[in-house]
């Protein structure tokens, strides 16, 4: 692993960890190879019986890396981030997200390919795919609708606003919302009561509660389609050179 993703595997729980604390965890594509790397390997470990993710210090991620993913869009299917999101959506022990801070864009849609999710008081959850002249990402189009119902996924998707744990938590997307300091204890505890449950009856519940795979995969492969085309976009254009020149976007000539 990099710096900037660590894995540590201990009592049958392995936890990846976004370490970019400086850059608020955000991502880019070495860390998306690592992470699904790191993924894959769990998944293929008959030791590891729980999967954790987490960030460093008070971020869980604010999402992509916006210059590198300017620099390096994902353009072939085996891209990075689709080898992540696959790789998460497809794992088949139980994953935990303990989220410790904020969580921006993938930083939210990843919660919804996670089984049980723990989040901090202070933690900001948000996503601005429109807002950036882009659209949602790994099936969250599809996901989020079951989770909280057309008009509200229509709410958080369309106007992009942010939204706190309590928020989080009375939506579903978010099991408890716990004190920072117990976070980590909160998470391991309950990974490790996850571990020491018979792996194969685990797995099989799991299966059961997730068995939509085809249409995920088909729902991420649709919105890629589309994200792709919005790189492309005069859209896409104004609003990125707002956020760097620290401004309003003026979408009024398109």
């Amino acid at each position: 692993m990099t710096e900037h993703v660590v894995t540590e595997i201990a009592d049958g729980v392995a936890t990846v960890r976004f370490n970019r604390p400086d850059k608020k965890n955000a991502i880019h594509s070495g860390m998306y190879a690592e992470a699904a790397s790191a993924i894959a390997a769990a998944a293929d470990d008959t030791n590891v019986r729980v999967l954790v993710l987490t960030g460093t210090g008070d971020a869980f991620t604010a999402g992509n890396d916006l210059k590198d993913f300017l620099e390096n869009p994902p353009k072939e299917h085996d891209a990075p981030v689709f080898r992540f999101m696959h790789a998460l959506a497809n794992f088949p022990k139980p994953v935990i997200a303990g989220v410790n801070g904020v969580a921006v864009g993938i930083g939210t849609t990843v919660l919804l390919h996670c089984d049980f999710v723990y989040a901090v008081p202070a933690a900001k959850f948000q996503l601005p795919f429109v807002n950036l002249a882009l659209v949602p990402e790994f099936a969250s189009s599809l996901l989020l609708a079951r989770f909280l119902g057309p008009r509200r996924a229509a709410e958080l998707l369309m106007l992009g606003e942010a939204f706190d744990a309590k928020a989080a938590e009375g939506f579903g997307l978010v099991n408890a919302v716990v004190p920072a300091d117990q976070l980590d204890a909160t998470v391991q505890a309950k990974a490790k009561a996850l571990a020491a449950k018979p792996p194969a009856a685990l797995r099989a519940t799991k299966a059961l509660l997730n068995a939509d795979h085809a249409e995920v995969a088909a729902r991420i492969a649709l919105e890629a389609k589309e994200f792709g085309a919005r790189l492309k976009s005069d859209e896409l254009k104004e609003a990125i050179a707002a956020f760097f020149e620290k401004r309003q976007p003026d979408f009024s000539r398109f």
